[in-house]
């Protein structure tokens, strides 16, 4: 019997229980998108695809697709919901930006904002951050305990594994940018007027603490890459890279999800006329 070909994904895939090093992970590398113009032109064809499977997920309406965009500033998580998403009409799609939280957000346990914004069934939810700030910026600012962040991985998972049982598939893509990218990037927005809105000067201050995020980075992808919710490593230095890779990953998993037109109930198309 002939080997089933392994999915596209899985180039990019932390492997669920097993060693992982980010620095391993090359932020510009191609991954078989070597040609830019045809890299572009696959991203229009499977961003199509995916509008025309999102139509049939929402038709359905039994399950839901979760896309979790984490990634270091200027990483490019707006410019992935444009390219890989803009196809799909608002109906049925949810975009979702998490910020500092609230006052009320922070009375409740910190997962409390992120489950209150998953996506229903029938709908695809992006995340543009999310939960995982909580073990990365928190973790890394001292914002909480050790002690308290060290649990919190666990119950990630559990949340995550209690999302999954109950029809939502999750895909976890962090968008690997190299420091030498983040800085002309941080530096167009400075210099050019149409950008200064993107800019905030806290950035700088991240972009100081670059080796304590990439540790960060390494110890949550390494801990919370699961068979029902696995994280994707995807080389942003290249635009047309990253945009190509993750909209050929979310069409993969739309078709193998398989949405289908749900069957008229209570009546017949052939013996229903319109006089």
């Amino acid at each position: 019997m002939a080997e089933k070909p392994k999915a596209f994904g899985e180039r990019y895939m932390v492997k669920p229980g097993k060693s992982f090093r980010l620095a391993d992970c090359d932020p510009r590398a191609a991954n078989g998108f070597s040609d830019k113009d045809a890299a572009k032109a696959d991203t229009v064809r499977d961003a199509a695809a995916i509008d025309a499977l999102q139509d049939k997920l929402y038709a359905e309406g039994k399950r839901a697709l979760l896309v979790i965009l984490q990634g270091i500033d200027c990483s490019g998580k707006d410019g992935t919901v444009r390219a890989v998403f803009n196809h799909c009409g608002p109906i049925g799609v949810k975009v979702q930006p998490f910020k500092a939280p609230t006052a009320d957000e922070l009375a409740q346990d910190y997962l409390w904002r992120v489950h209150h914004a998953c996506p229903p069934r029938g709908f695809i939810g992006i995340f543009n951050r999310s939960h995982y700030e909580d073990v990365l910026v928190v973790k890394v600012r001292g914002y909480a305990p050790p002690e308290a962040i060290e649990k919190r991985y666990d119950e990630i998972n559990a949340f995550e594994k209690m999302l999954s049982d109950n029809g939502t598939k999750i895909l976890k893509f962090m968008l690997n940018i190299s420091k030498d990218e983040q800085a002309e990037r941080l530096t167009e927005r400075i210099e050019i007027p149409e950008k200064r809105w993107k800019f905030n000067p806290s950035d700088l201050e991240d972009r100081a603490l670059w080796n304590d995020y990439m540790k960060a980075y390494e110890v949550a992808l390494t801990r919370c890459s699961t068979h029902h919710a696995p994280w994707y490593v995807i080389p942003a230095d290249r635009n047309w890279v990253r945009n190509a890779a993750i909209s050929r990953i979310v069409r993969e998993t739309l078709e193998e999800m398989n949405p289908k037109y749900p069957e008229p109930k209570g009546w017949d198309p052939k013996t229903v006329k319109v006089v």
